[in-house]
């Protein structure tokens, strides 16, 4: 695009950012502009809109100019500012752990609605929180359970420390652990809890090629796949996790609304597991699994 002459504004760099974005693929360039706008000048993006007259310093520019190319590359915004909302709160991102979707926010409602049909958000209540990557889980489940103690586990040594430092951030460090481990592999067999939370990576390595840019290029593919059809890591989560689970105790579950047949079966293949209720998201699409481990008979 060529850029217009007259001086640059506010305004006018949010306008032709915006254009420019959309030509380049973003799927909301408009949101875009106005986050790395207001990253580059160091302030809420809302207070951009009381300074669209406000000509725009030259370093601003550059920083920002610098931003938008790395963008229009398909770089996530999130990893370009380095953090992401997630349920009100901001959370540290980098490359190396998946961004927060707002559809995973619906499983910390359905956790929540779960806990206050059973007992009380005042319980004190043993979660894990499985594949914590950036540890949003873990942290908002601290956060809204005062009483609750969690264990948050990953494969990757780098997630579990952006994890650690969100949870350093939000003031909730001192009631969990971060532990190196694929699913429950280094976790006694003796510890059980009451809840087991999960994201896993649930999209199968034949649908790479579908996914946008941004998400296929610069997400960790660890956190993304698993395995063709994207069932492994559910497949595990849902054998394993009886063992983990006191009696009554309940495992909630994010993944992909075409999968809900298979796991609906996986959950009525394992006998210690009662019926499986499904969530839906905004889109009226399920997408969070909850089920419970049954008391003994």
């Amino acid at each position: 695009m060529t850029e217009p002459t007259g001086p640059w504004t506010i305004g006018r760099l949010l306008t032709w950012t915006t254009d420019f974005l959309k030509q380049h693929g973003s799927e909301s360039p408009r949101l875009d502009a106005e986050v790395l706008l207001a990253h580059a000048r160091g302030c809420d993006r809302i207070h951009l809109y009381a300074c669209f007259d406000e000509i725009a310093a030259d370093d601003l520019r550059d920083q920002f100019r610098a931003l938008v190319r790395e963008r229009a590359a398909g770089k996530p915004v999130a990893y370009l500012v380095g953090y992401r909302e997630f349920y009100s709160r901001a959370f540290e991102v980098t490359s190396d752990v998946l961004i927060p979707r707002p559809e995973t926010e619906y499983l910390v409602v359905a956790m929540l609605d779960h806990i206050k049909a059973k007992s009380s958000t005042d319980a004190s209540l043993a979660i894990a929180d499985i594949g914590t990557g950036s540890g949003i889980l873990a942290v908002c489940a601290a956060l809204e359970l005062p009483n609750a103690v969690l264990t948050a586990l990953d494969v990757s040594h780098s997630a579990l420390e952006i994890a650690a430092r969100n949870a350093t951030r939000h003031h909730v460090s001192d009631r969990i652990t971060f532990t190196s481990s694929d699913l429950f592999g280094n976790i006694d067999p003796s510890i059980q809890f009451d809840y087991v939370l999960s994201n896993p990576p649930y999209i199968g390595e034949n649908e790479r090629s579908t996914l946008p840019r941004d998400v296929r290029d610069f997400e960790p593919p660890v956190a993304l796949f698993a395995g063709t059809h994207g069932m492994d890591i559910v497949h595990r989560l849902v054998c394993e996790v009886p063992a983990y689970l006191k009696e009554g105790g309940t495992l909630i579950c994010e993944f992909s609304p075409p999968q809900q047949a298979e796991i609906r079966q996986l959950v009525e293949n394992e006998p210690q597991l009662g019926e499986p209720h499904f969530v839906n998201d905004l889109a009226q699409q399920p997408r969070i699994l909850v089920v419970t481990r049954q008391k003994a008979s």
